[in-house]
């Protein structure tokens, strides 16, 4: 395999109700909606570049415990509701028609610095929709690994698509079901499915499901509902194997993003050319990263994204 000559960086500036206002020291500061909050940032090595006068009206600071940025406590400096709504606004259609997909995506301080919405992936949201509007001749079909809230999930439902959302938390599930409430989705066609990824999809190729969408967003570790150990270098492989079998014979498409920290791009886009080695289509491969206010970019994770040639039959 020669060198790719695409790897890439893809950046967001943000939405209307989201944005990264600025970012160094290890931090970031965020607006979500009209809720200003100060959370770690590792890979922000620089310095700030606003007033701490500025920083000092974030309404929420996580404090990290330690080493680890995932464990610790938010102090609240300025009222937060318990839930409050975001909204997301991509002007596309899956069929092809003028519109928007826009959905409401329900933020909270809940425990983790996470707030239920990773904003850098709008532009893996754009992308998905784009390719859903080629879907021609059926009702595409979506399959979300890892689904989390269920942005994605309700992008791709509110664009017409029939939806099977796949997450390990039994918390994620139903703050993705509030999501689907919020954003008026109650007829949308989205199976909220708690289960083990792997097995899940293992299943499915015994089946012989097949989707047009396949996104798949992994995290380093992890654990199944029933106790299953999740490593991403170990069975992330494995994983992509059986992925590849559930892509859809046309029109098909994937999203893989890694957050793992001490990897390549580069590492991840051949092994997924390795797993649709019989597919041929197109690799796009690189980082997602959020254009600060402030000026500064902040690299968030790695990609890759496959597509198959168009095909010309009508």
């Amino acid at each position: 395999m020669s060198p790719p000559d695409y790897l890439h960086l893809v950046t967001s500036e943000g939405f209307p109700d989201y944005a990264l206002l600025d970012c160094g020291a290890g931090r970031k500061l965020e607006r979500f909606g009209k809720v200003v909050v100060d959370r770690p940032e590792p890979q922000a090595l620089w310095q700030p570049k606003l007033a701490k006068s500025e920083w000092a009206k974030a309404n929420a600071v996580f404090s990290a415990s330690g080493e680890d940025d995932e464990k610790g406590k938010w102090r609240i400096d300025k009222p937060v509701p318990d839930a409050w709504p975001v909204r997301l606004a991509l002007e596309q259609s899956s069929r092809g028609e003028a519109g928007s997909s826009n959905v409401t995506m329900l933020c909270k301080l809940a425990g983790l610095w996470h707030l239920g919405l990773f904003p850098e992936q709008e532009p893996h949201w754009r992308w998905m929709l784009e390719h859903l509007a080629k879907v021609k001749g059926e009702t595409p079909r979506v399959l979300n690994l890892f689904g989390y809230t269920g942005a994605a999930s309700l992008l791709a439902a509110k664009a017409g698509a029939e939806v099977t959302h796949v997450d390990a938390s039994k918390k994620a599930i139903q703050w993705g079901k509030e999501n689907q409430e919020a954003s008026k989705l109650g007829a949308a066609k989205i199976r909220w499915l708690l289960d083990d990824a792997a097995k899940f999809a293992a299943r499915d190729v015994r089946r012989g499901k097949t989707y047009h969408m396949i996104l798949v967003d992994p995290p380093k570790f992890g654990r199944g509902p029933d106790g299953e150990i999740w490593d991403l270098f170990q069975n992330l492989p494995s994983l992509l194997a059986d992925l590849a079998k559930l892509l859809a014979p046309d029109q098909a498409a994937m999203v893989l993003t890694i957050y793992a920290i001490r990897a390549s791009s580069l590492a991840f886009d051949q092994l997924l050319h390795e797993a649709l080695v019989k597919r041929g289509g197109i690799f796009d491969s690189g980082e997602l990263a959020i254009q600060s206010r402030a000026g500064p970019l902040v690299p968030t994770s790695l990609f890759v994204r496959w597509s198959q040639t168009p095909s010309m039959s009508p």
